[in-house]
Parts: C-alpha cells; sequence; structure tokens
C-alpha cells in the first residue's frame, strides 16, 4: 500500500528516536534474561512501527516549510541507529534527503551514523556531488576528524584509491546563547548544559511562531542557559524536548524523571515531550503517570515516542 503523503505545506517535528545510547530493547535483556524485563521482549516481539517501546538513539528531523512552501530536511543528530531510522521513517514520511544536520556532540549516539548519510546524498562515484552542510563546535569536529579522518579529508593522498563517502561541508558553531545561526534558512540558538560536570553539550533553541527547545543529553543547567528557554527568563517555549534517562534515582550525565519533571516545574514550557529513555520506561504505563502529574501540575508532559510526527508553525 503507497504511504500517505504527509508533507504538505506545513512543518513538522518527526523523532527519529527516542531512546538511550544502547537503544530499546536492551540487547543484555535479550540475551541475558536473568533479570525479568516486560518492555524489552515486547518491543522485540511488536513492529517497532505499532510499539512505542521500540526506541533507537534519540534524533529529531525537522521538516521546515516556509511561507514559499519548500520544503527543507534538518537532521540533529546522526547515531548508530540512523540507518534503521532511515528505513523506518524516512520511508513512511516519505523523506527525500537530507538538506542540513546540526550535532550536539560527538558521542557515539550522535554521530556513528555519519558514513551512512552517503546513503540520503545523490550517488556519485567520483564524489562530485553537494556536499550537506553539518553544524558542530570545535571540540566536536576535532574528534569527528579521528574518529573520521575520510569524512573531514577533501582530497585523496597519492598512491589511494577513490572511495564514495559521504560528503559534509564541515561549519563551526559557537557554544553560546548569543552567537545564532541559519541551518536551510531555519535560526539556531545554541543552548550549552552539562552532560556530566566536565562535558559541554548543546541543545537548540529554534522556531519564530512557536518557540522549540530540543535538549537531548543534559545533567545540568547553566544559569545563562535556562534564562534563554524559561516562563520568567526570556520568554515561554511553546514545546521543551527533554533529556530523561531512568525512571528513578539520579545519573551523572543525565537527567532522570524525578530532575526532567523538577526542570520542567522550573522552565514552565506550555509542552513538554520525554526522549533518552532506557527500557525501565514503558510508554503506556508511564504516560498514565505524567498525564495524572500534568494535571496537578498544570503542563502538559508526556513520552516521545519513535515515528511521532507533529505538524507545527515554525
Amino acid at each position: 500500500m503507497a504511504a500517505e503523503d504527509h508533507n504538505g505545506g506545513r512543518s513538522a517535528l518527526i523523532f527519529l528516536g527516542t531512546g538511550c545510547s544502547s537503544a530499546v530493547p536492551n540487547a543484555m535483556c535479550l540475551i541475558q534474561p536473568s533479570n525479568p524485563c516486560d518492555v524489552c521482549p515486547q518491543a522485540l516481539s511488536t513492529p517497532p512501527d505499532q510499539n512505542p517501546n521500540y526506541r533507537c538513539n534519540t534524533s529529531l528531523l525537522i521538516d521546515y516549510c516556509p511561507s514559499d512552501g519548500k520544503h527543507s530536511y534538518i537532521l540533529i543528530d546522526v547515531g548508530k541507529t540512523f540507518r534503521e531510522q532511515v528505513i523506518r521513517w524516512f520511508t513512511r514520511y516519505k523523506i527525500p534527503r537530507i538538506d542540513s544536520i546540526i550535532l550536539t556532540h560527538e558521542h557515539a549516539d550522535a554521530v556513528l551514523g555519519l558514513d551512512d548519510i552517503r546513503a540520503v546524498q545523490p550517488y556519485s562515484p567520483t564524489n562530485e556531488i553537494d556536499p550537506t552542510p553539518i553544524y558542530l563546535t570545535q571540540y566536536a569536529m576535532e574528534s569527528i576528524a579521528e574518529k573520521f579522518s575520510y569524512l573531514v579529508k577533501k582530497k585523496v593522498e597519492e598512491g589511494k584509491e577513490l572511495r564514495r563517502v559521504a560528503q559534509l561541508d564541515w561549519r563551526i558553531i559557537e557554544e553560546n546563547c548569543e552567537t545564532s545561526f541559519v541551518a536551510s534558512g531555519l535560526q539556531f540558538i545554541p543552548l550549552p548544559v552539562m552532560h556530566g560536570e566536565d562535558y559541554v553539550c548543546l541543545g537548540y533553541l529554534f522556531g519564530e511562531r512557536c518557540r522549540i527547545a530540543y535538549i537531548s543529553d543534559v545533567s545540568r543547567f547553566p544559569a545563562s542557559t535556562e534564562h534563554v528557554i524559561s516562563k520568567d527568563g526570556a520568554g515561554q517555549l511553546d514545546l521543551l524536548i527533554l533529556d530523561t534517562l531512568y525512571k528513578t534515582g539520579s545519573h551523572n550525565v543525565h537527567l532522570c524523571l524525578p530532575q526532567t519533571l523538577e526542570a520542567v516545574k522550573r522552565i514552565c514550557p506550555k509542552q513538554a515531550l520525554l526522549i533518552g529513555m532506557t527500557h525501565q520506561f514503558d510508554h503506556h504505563k508511564d504516560n498514565k503517570f505524567l498525564t495524572e502529574w500534568s494535571e496537578r501540575e498544570g503542563i502538559p508532559v508526556q513520552l516521545a515516542h519513535d515515528g511521532l510526527r507533529i505538524p507545527i508553525d515554525l
């Protein structure tokens, strides 16, 4: 049956992945099931498009459609599960290409799919295509140059065979809220957050008609960043997309649900969607709890899921 045409004259957010680095189902739950887990066996046995507990690495696709009606496709993060996300969701939503890439940081779950970008670029055995712009910090650039030297080098060394690889136009951005940049016509403001006390990761604020903040990897908000996205600061967000790793307790490099909900109360967006979940979260059961919390606190909060598409005015 032909896929439904979802690419009308409006922008949309497509959640390509909403899981942690190890994704869900967790491999250890399946190969060494000594501790019973209700989520992982079900995530394996049910087709992903019918199973919100199947979670790939966190990644967001922005289908940006300004007033001229021309769509641009902006990808935030290209993790270990990127190829799977393309096969599942690009085909479902008729996404024909990627126009720009934005990286939050250079950890495996954000960059190890970069090699597969060639799969969504025009075919050229001699690499004679327009490169895809990719926005990242200087620190991330230096790390990726070590991981993927062949994607960064512009010329083939003498005596080396020419091989088809992803063609990328590396563009350095600043790690502060004061210096915005434009990707495929859409303005982004970097949101530096702590991802552990020794590491700065970026979230992003974007959208003029709807203010959206995407923060996938965070353990603590610097005051200057929180001000930019807070109702009591620079203005209320229409949508906050925020990290939450475990249901209980705390973690040194991520928010867990108790800290995530405290952050949501402080920031006070009109709505929040949570991402980055481990197999501790059962989508339907935990969204019932979040519905009760939302009614009590007056801020709608739910777990997002892979394949979720939200039409929105940007």
